[in-house]
């Protein structure tokens, strides 16, 4: 049987224990295992945990216990043994898998076997130097051996592996078969593995406040936190600044600031910049030396627009009230003032209130943000 894109499912359910699950409900848990072929090609192995009837339960218990530790060993003769642990570390469930790759046709020919005796004997006795007793219990497994079926590059199957009928919870094993090792899930870049570096260290600021010279210029409420291995902030007449914890070869990054805890604090032209996280910038807390890039020609992409009306906060609001005071009481000593300089002073007035416009951003990469010096 062929099938393009298409889920094959082998549905071969055993009841266990109603002891088998724990009764504390987690989320989900997933986690894969690659086993290369050496014929060519990759097997992939996720085991989930999923509700044997999702419709009789409601949404706020679709949270089901995680999946127990899992193997996949290759053997000779193109076979894989799958097996499971449960907490304990005893083996409960295996089964094995024979697979021919075929890289001419791009397929693969599959067969779902049970778990092989003498392959069991030895996971049974285990290794008493390592401090691990021989297991008495037999491991389950599939009562049969199924039909060969036959999937193309790409395709996967799932198997029922466990189902507890008490508690309507199952484990399942998701396989997939692919030529290309990176066609076998749709992983997310940022958890796939990669060498550790300072410079895959993030930044994060969230619910930030900016002040210039001790002075309040922008405050900036989120659900989401501004992020990358580079951070930057512009400020309207000021430039814009980008952060990093290294510096950076043709680029022209100066040491010059600090970052503590929730604090980036640095100097630059005489003026002195404090950018405020409401959360810790780096996961570990801690005062750090940072490298500062100072861009003044930085034309952000809102151009000489009016910014949109907004509401004053408590800051602008206190201040508003100090300038008011200070007003009054000018025109309570001086009744002779003319109506023109008390539309000045009001005018000047707002003047002091008017913040600059700010900008923030996260990256990961300086050349996005900056091309490179000659």
């Amino acid at each position: 049987m062929k099938s393009k894109a298409l889920i094959k499912v082998l549905t071969i359910a055993l009841c266990l224990l109603a002891s088998f699950f724990a009764a504390t409900a987690q989320e989900p848990a997933k986690r894969q295992l690659i086993v290369p072929l050496g014929d060519g090609g990759f097997v992939g192995f996720r085991s989930e945990t999923a509700w044997t009837d999702t419709k009789k339960v409601s949404p706020e218990l679709q949270r089901v216990p995680a999946v127990l530790s899992s193997q996949a060993l290759a053997d000779d003769n193109r076979i894989i043994h799958r097996v499971l642990k449960d907490t304990g570390g005893r083996f409960i469930f295996g089964y094995d898998l024979w697979v021919e790759p075929n890289p001419t046709s791009r397929n693969f020919k599959i067969v779902v076997r049970p778990l092989d005796a003498q392959f069991e004997i030895k996971l049974r006795a285990r290794n008493p130097s390592e401090g691990e007793p021989p297991q008495s219990e037999i491991i389950s497994t599939f009562p049969r051996s199924t039909e060969p079926q036959t999937l193309d590059d790409g395709d996967a199957f799932s198997l029922d592996l466990l189902v507890n009928q008490n508690t309507g919870v199952k484990i399942v094993d998701v396989v997939k078969v692919a030529f290309d090792r990176s066609h076998l899930w749709d992983n997310n870049p940022r958890t796939l593995p990669r060498d550790f570096a300072v410079d895959a260290v993030e930044l994060s600021v969230k619910d930030y406040r900016l002040l210039v010279n001790g002075n309040v210029v922008s405050v900036g409420k989120s659900t989401k936190s501004c992020a990358g291995t580079l951070l930057w902030f512009y400020v309207q007449d000021r430039g814009r600044f980008i952060f990093s914890l290294v510096p950076r070869e043709g680029y022209e990054f100066q040491k010059v600031g600090i970052i503590e805890d929730n604090r980036i604090e640095f100097t630059v032209n005489g003026n002195h910049y404090e950018w405020l996280s409401g959360s810790p910038i780096l996961p570990g807390g801690g005062i750090w030396n940072v490298w500062v890039l100072h861009d003044p020609n930085y034309t952000p992409l809102f151009g000489s627009e009016t910014p949109p009306a907004r509401k004053k906060d408590v800051f602008e609001k206190l201040d508003a009230a100090v300038v008011a005071t200070n007003e009054n009481a000018v025109r309570l000593r001086t009744p002779q003032q003319s109506t023109l300089s008390n539309k000045a002073s009001t005018a000047g007035a707002q003047a002091i209130t008017e913040r600059p416009r700010v900008m923030i951003g996260g990256a990961d990469r300086i050349e996005n943000l900056w091309p490179k010096s000659p």
